[in-house]
């Protein structure tokens, strides 16, 4: 890999690097990246807090040692470069603070997964939802087919037991996230556009301006590239418009260029599975088969599909590997049982998501009586999305809102959680109660649900808690 400038003051020479410090070294995305640079024989090491997390395990498994504080002191001489979650500052963390005044080298995460990315036929996953799933397929389906992939995927794959895939061809498929416009560090061969929502009002004004960085990131593709990009949307194909590049669109609606034929939800053994004809302009491609729930997967897979028709990969083998796909984690993850009531974990945060979800859900289990327990994410999100958020739980039968998860970004706003109940129970008289911590939710429910309940754990934070003590 040749020397690449990745700041306008920084030059990264991979031949000569050797010792690398991370910091935030937990992070889902981050934990990818130290896999990949431990395989590239580079020295990893960091910091982050002690709350523990999957990438825990991830980062015993690679062997790699990392300290649970933030000190001075962890910075040692022999660094070569210092890699940094955008989530910390010269202000807040004391280690970017020490990095700095040592003028050690220093690149944030997107900056550093750009270089690698860049330096191979990248496939770029982007959108408001999906991006995870999608991504997290599409590397699995190639590396059945032989394609041999890096991956780096924002949650743990169940088949790989991490996010990351370190491979030996030319493809590069990346969970391409567009907080902060992290988009334009990525130089992509080809992208996937799954949809567009506004979010994180945090950093983009409005829809425009969100939508903007979509259409910044789309534009540079190459005219020998590709856009697969859901063709359902009025604001996917309104980004669309801004490449150059050939545009292969995907849905359920018949003007797309790979679309759904039939479509049919099975209970195999208790199991869900669903079954769908795509067709390819004329061209019928046969049935395809994947375990995972909600139509939004079905289109999931189809944007996988129309990428590997695109590249010319093996679809017989590509229908195998979406059957046999196990999904990630904290995607309406069964998690276990609790007098008989189904336990279930997922990581919605969006109102289009909680409403997919939720949807999914009524459509496995009509008859069951489902506790959404949702855990808002951030404080500028709740409030510029409060009423989308208050009319997002109509197929629950039963609503528990913890107190809002700031973040590392937010610590107050001005919103709460009982704002957001007194909106749900404005559509839907009785429908909700605040419950502030995820204790009291625990003792609140443990001894209340039965067969005839669901509990499903929704939204980005560490929700997944509840379900995890209820379970025990």
């Amino acid at each position: 890999m040749a020397k690449i400038k990745v700041t306008e003051s920084v030059d990264v020479d991979m031949e000569k690097i050797k010792k690398v410090y991370v910091i935030g070294i937990k992070g889902s995305g981050m934990v990818a990246l130290v896999e990949l640079l431990t395989s590239m024989g580079i020295e990893v090491t960091g910091s982050d807090t002690a709350e523990k997390f999957f990438t825990d395990e991830v980062l015993q498994k690679i062997g790699v040692e990392y300290f649970e504080n933030f000190s001075p002191g962890n910075i040692t001489a022999n660094i070569d470069l210092v890699v940094y979650s955008t989530a910390y500052n010269e202000e807040n963390n004391v280690e970017f603070h020490e990095a700095k005044v040592r003028e050690l080298p220093m690149v944030s995460y997107p900056e550093m997964l750009a270089l690698l990315f860049n330096d191979k036929y990248g496939i770029a996953i982007c959108g408001t939802h999906g991006k995870t799933t999608t991504s997290a397929m599409l590397a699995e389906v190639m590396k059945h087919v032989g394609s041999d992939p890096t991956a780096v995927v924002g949650s743990r794959v169940r088949q790989w037991g991490s996010n990351a895939l370190v491979g030996k061809g030319e493809y590069f498929v990346l969970e391409a996230d567009e907080f902060q416009n992290k988009l334009k560090y990525y130089e992509p061969k080809a992208v996937v556009l799954t949809s567009i929502d506004y979010d994180h009002p945090d950093y983009y004004k409005n829809l425009s301006e969100y939508k903007q960085a979509f259409s910044g990131f789309v534009a540079k593709i190459p005219r020998a590239g590709f856009l697969a990009v859901w063709g359902d949307s009025a604001d996917t194909n309104d980004v669309a418009c801004s490449c150059q590049c050939e545009i292969i669109k995907y849905g359920f609606m018949d003007d797309n260029d790979i679309k759904i034929t039939h479509y049919e939800l099975q209970m195999a053994s208790g199991a869900p599975t669903q079954t769908f004809g795509v067709k390819f302009l004329e061209k019928y491609l046969g049935s395809f088969e994947i375990q995972l729930v909600g139509k939004h997967n079905v289109l999931n897979a189809l944007a996988v599909i129309s990428v590997c028709y695109k590249l010319g990969l093996d679809m017989e083998k590509v229908r195998e590997a979406l059957k046999n796909f196990q999904g990630t984690s904290r995607r309406f993850e069964i998690v276990g049982e609790r007098n008989g009531a189904v336990l279930i974990d997922d990581y919605g945060h969006h109102p289009e998501e909680i409403k997919v979800t939720l949807k999914a859900a009524r459509e496995i289990y009509p008859e069951k009586n489902i506790i959404a327990v949702f855990h808002p994410h951030s404080y500028s999100r709740t409030e510029a999305l409060l009423h989308d958020f208050a009319q997002s739980f109509d197929d629950a039968d039963q609503v528990i809102v913890l107190d809002i998860y700031g973040s590392a970004r937010e610590t107050d706003g001005n919103v709460s959680s009982e704002d957001l109940v007194k909106l749900i129970n404005k559509y839907n008289y009785g429908k909700a109660e605040y419950v502030p911590t995820i204790k009291e939710v625990v003792e609140f429910l443990e001894d209340k649900v039965g067969e005839n309940d669901i509990v499903l754990a929704i939204g980005a934070g560490n929700v997944n808690e509840v379900v995890e003590k209820l379970k025990r």
